[in-house]
């Protein structure tokens, strides 16, 4: 039987709704993982999973592992059923039902909700053909202490997003000391004299699954030496290759950075080399079974 999507279930129970008092809901305390789902499979969920324990530690969020899996597993049945081949699965994880105001109770049960919603192949437009990218307004502030976390709080990235319609296919954030972060929903590479460098994420921004994927198996698995460093736009005007990549649409090359404050296109090649970009691209279409 067709899935009709998006199917929800808070704590293992589909079509149940949040409650108001729900501290996700209330406060934005929680975090949430947005998965690829392909095949009857998640081929990143080792890597989601453990970002989203670790982020639950952070919080100090009693994550029950044993009823995620459970949960999870319900979901996947059904779109395995269904015979479902692409999808994305959304995680939520809040703190659970507290009372007003800040101070932590000291027995608190988590809220799991899990979502499916319909998701495309791999190869679409933008993976093949590349994509044009402005400059946000917004910049980011600095927060160490929530750096690196999917949480809840996503009120930059939303206002960011505001600046635009659909002319772009992402915007870029800087931080407010004009460092180059991320893109709303992606992070970012930049490719020089055939090594790789991306964004240090250690005072602001979301660590992304595909970026450490990216990192750890598909640049070393041809070879290219990768490094995090603080990056400006001048970097990026310098660079041969840009490329954004997120865990639902993979690796997207960039065409043109543009910076329409000053309606001036702030790289004149236009990215125009993506010979590394595509190299990675056919090495996630492996990995990922596409």
């Amino acid at each position: 039987m067709p899935i009709n999507f998006p199917l929800i279930s808070v704590n293992g129970v589909l079509g149940a709704t949040i409650s108001p008092l729900d501290r996700g809901f209330a406060y934005g305390d929680g975090v949430f993982e947005t998965c690829r789902y392909t095949n009857g499979s998640i081929p990143l969920w080792q890597c989601h999973r453990e970002r989203l324990m670790r982020s639950a530690a952070r919080l100090k969020i009693p994550l029950n592992e044993h009823l995620l899996n459970q949960y999870l597993a319900s979901m996947m049945v059904q779109l395995s059923d269904a015979n479902v081949s692409s999808a994305v699965v959304k995680i939520t994880l809040t703190r659970g039902i507290g009372g007003r105001g800040y101070r932590l109770l000291d027995q608190i049960e988590p809220t799991y909700c899990v979502g499916v919603f319909s998701g495309s192949e791999l190869q679409t437009e933008q993976y093949r053909n590349g994509v044009n990218v402005r400059i946000c307004d917004l910049r980011l502030a600095q927060a160490p202490a929530l750096a690196g976390m999917k949480h809840l709080n996503r009120l930059e990235h939303i206002l960011a997003r505001a600046e635009w319609r659909d002319e772009f296919a992402e915007g870029l954030l800087l931080d407010t000391q004009g460092r180059v972060i991320e893109a709303t929903v992606s992070n970012l590479f930049a490719v020089k004299n055939n090594q790789l460098y991306t964004p240090d994420l250690s005072a602001a921004g979301v660590a992304g699954i595909m970026r450490q994927t990216i990192l750890e198996k598909l640049a070393p698995a041809l070879g290219l030496v990768c490094h995090v460093v603080d990056m400006d736009l001048n970097f990026l005007r310098a660079a041969d290759e840009m490329f954004l990549c997120n865990s639902v649409y993979g690796i997207w090359p960039v065409n043109t950075l543009v910076d329409e404050r000053q309606s001036t296109v702030v790289n004149q090649q236009s990215y125009t080399d993506d010979q590394i970009t595509r190299a990675l691209q056919q090495q996630l279409a492996r990995l990922m079974g596409e």
